[in-house]
């Protein structure tokens, strides 16, 4: 399970303790009991509703489940990339550090780059590498940095290195290619 998850369910978790007293991962998951007559009086305030707690627990398990399941479908693995410094983008955005390019993820996709434990988030605004300088290495080349990043990663700006990557969110643009060497690659299938 992803961080975002993990944090959501022990939110749902620690808010279910504090109204209901402890509560283990295994009881919050099935229908809730009513708590003994004990626990509640009033001068503890209003009476609370424990099975609409339970189910707002379940709905906030279930959503951060799915959100858990989303975040795993994004495409993430091992890649070359190269770097590169245009004056113009196809996206039409003056070029910036967080500048990423790519044949086959749409223009404004989120990526995470990381190299050598140093990490730096970037968005897809241009289109790139060439199809002969993916299928020339190794490892197909589906992501340019910018240099200004290529440089904070590795010491230096005009560079081609491995580095791990994952999409973190889809962006809704263009896409350059729907195939070619690197394809499955990039979209998660290999």
């Amino acid at each position: 399970m992803h961080n975002r998850a993990r944090q959501a369910v022990t939110a749902a978790l620690a808010g279910t303790t504090l109204l209901l007293g402890t509560v283990t991962a295994t009881e919050a998951a099935v229908t809730p009991q009513a708590p003994p007559a004990a626990s509640l009086s009033p001068a503890d305030g209003p009476a609370l509703d424990p099975v609409a707690i339970g189910a707002a627990l379940n709905a906030a398990l279930r959503a951060a489940a799915a959100d858990a399941k989303r975040i795993a479908a994004l495409p993430s693995g091992k890649a070359t990339a190269t770097s590169f410094w245009d004056a113009a983008t196809a996206s039409g955005k003056p070029m910036r550090y967080a500048t990423l390019a790519s044949p086959y993820w749409p223009l404004g996709t989120k990526v995470k780059i990381t190299y050598k434990g140093k990490s730096a988030v970037g968005v897809v605004e241009d289109f790139g590498p060439a199809e002969w300088a993916v299928a020339q290495h190794d490892i197909p080349a589906i992501v340019d940095l910018s240099e200004k990043m290529m440089a904070d990663l590795t010491g230096v700006a005009s560079n081609t290195v491995h580095v791990r990557f994952q999409v973190l969110k889809w962006g809704k643009g263009r896409v350059y290619r729907h195939s070619g060497t690197g394809y499955d690659l990039a979209m998660g299938r290999s």
